[in-house]
């Protein structure tokens, strides 16, 4: 196919309202709080699922809907026994639209051996690496790293695929279906393990943090129980230089890059991520990724944006559930759930949880929580404020917006919530269209209205 089929780069028919699109096959913090910074920043976001992704290839022309600008790869090729299809969808859709993180440099950056190929070429220092074909090859060289060392999978996440191994352990060429390899074990003797995750955006560096390892464990992956702290405004240049250089040698427009500091006081490229999570960092720093992100598409694509404001939303990682999230066909058939005009729900915040009678509104965009009632279960942070309209009102009223995990019948749902004062109402929480969306509503259906009964958890 020819790539004249790319549309330029450009928000269609003059208007500035970028449609920007995330590939993202699963539900991950990332991808929500990417898809609401480019709503918050004033532009279109698509989420670009399985349920609504369609691309047509007639007539010498190649057609995507949802139809977008651009496209900001989240695929997470680590994650999958299938890697080679997801990266063929990513090369799909790379071929008929602009894609922040193109399939060829996040495959590069997703393979840890690849990796390595590419930042050793570039002068970039990486720890000792031996990559063989054979588990006799592997353990040929087995002695060359010392009493310890590191033998990892070439594809691998949050820490798995990785082991401290000892000289006599018989190594294998492959874990499973990954090829294996090994790497010498880099740090400072005496200290706690850490490492250096450095995010870069578009050439710039938008927050970094130390990792430190749980006790009894050397990796520091936070999903694993690794402490972060801040280093944005601690660690030296000369690392934070590294981190851009090896994001731009691997061609990726954004990475999560873990570096680690030697005896020798060098700095070394362990990985570069092109899928990186912001929980961590942003524990640490208090600042997302994501607006970066939001930012460096919409501009990608011809738009503009606020600086300020991406830096006002960047204080708030808001990973709630997307207004574009795709509904599937199973919610839209007739095999879908019926709810009532009443509903016995859990509404859930940070602190605890309550069981209640909740009304169900199919005229309000969102579901609302009368403010005693946030106040009992924590809900929070606030992290926006909605403009609402009620009744006969002509003017809008402001409301705090919070996140809320509703759960009716055995499913959670994560909602940004408007908080309201419902005291004069029968029903402390509302029901919205962002709940709604995934039930058949029978109005006719009503719970028999009763005492809340609170729990805590």
């Amino acid at each position: 196919m020819e790539r004249s089929t790319q549309r330029a780069a450009g928000p269609a028919d003059g208007d500035d309202d970028v449609r920007v699109g995330v590939l993202s096959l699963h539900n991950s913090k990332e991808t929500k709080a990417i898809l609401n910074a480019v709503e918050a920043l004033g532009h279109h976001p698509e989420w670009l699922r399985s349920e609504n992704t369609v691309v047509r290839f007639e007539d010498e022309h190649a057609t995507l809907s949802p139809d977008v600008d651009v496209v900001v790869n989240r695929l997470l090729l680590s994650n999958t026994d299938q890697p080679a299809e997801a990266q063929g969808l990513a090369l799909t859709l790379g071929a008929i639209r602009p894609m922040l993180n193109a399939p060829e440099a996040t495959a590069r950056a997703a393979h840890k051996t690849a990796t390595a190929a590419w930042l050793t070429d570039a002068g970039l220092p990486i720890p000792k690496t031996v990559f063989a074909l054979s588990g006799d090859q592997l353990n040929r060289v087995r002695g060359e790293f010392g009493p310890e060392a590191v033998y990892k999978t070439a594809i691998g996440t949050h820490g798995g695929g990785a082991w401290k191994v000892g000289e006599t352990e018989q190594l294998t060429a492959s874990v499973g279906k990954r090829r294996a390899f090994l790497q010498a074990l880099v740090g400072r003797d005496g200290e706690t393990p850490r490492d250096l995750r450095v995010y870069v955006v578009d050439g710039d560096v938008v927050g970094a943090m130390y990792r430190y390892a749980p006790e009894s464990d050397w990796r520091t992956n936070v999903a694993r129980g690794g402490v972060v702290e801040d280093a944005t405004g601690s660690a030296p240049p000369a690392a934070f230089d590294l981190a851009r250089r090896a994001t731009t040698t691997l061609g990726l427009d954004c990475a999560g890059v873990d570096l680690i500091e030697g005896d020798d006081d060098a700095w070394y490229v362990l990985e570069v991520n092109p899928t990186a999570g912001f929980k961590g960092l942003y524990e640490a720093t208090g600042h997302s990724p994501a607006p970066h992100i939001a930012r460096h598409a919409i501009e990608h694509a011809g738009g503009s944006v606020d600086d300020e404001r991406v830096h006002t939303l960047a204080s708030t990682l808001d990973d709630s559930v997307p207004a574009c999230k795709p509904v599937p066909e199973s919610v839209r058939d007739a095999g879908a759930t019926t709810i009532g005009f009443t509903e016995t729900v859990v509404v859930t915040g940070t602190t605890g949880s309550k069981t209640v009678v909740a009304k169900s509104d199919s005229g309000a965009t969102r579901t609302s929580i009368d403010l005693r009632l946030a106040a009992d279960v924590g809900a929070g942070p606030i992290h926006n404020v909605s403009r609402v309209r009620s009744g006969s009102s002509k003017d809008a009223k402001r409301r705090p917006v919070v996140d809320l995990v509703i759960g009716i019948g055995g499913e959670q749902h994560t909602v940004a919530a408007n908080i309201e004062d419902r005291s004069h109402m029968t029903h402390r929480l509302l029901l919205g269209r962002d709940v709604l969306k995934n039930y058949h509503l029978d109005v006719s259906r009503r719970v028999e209205d009763r005492a809340e009964v609170g729990h805590e958890e």
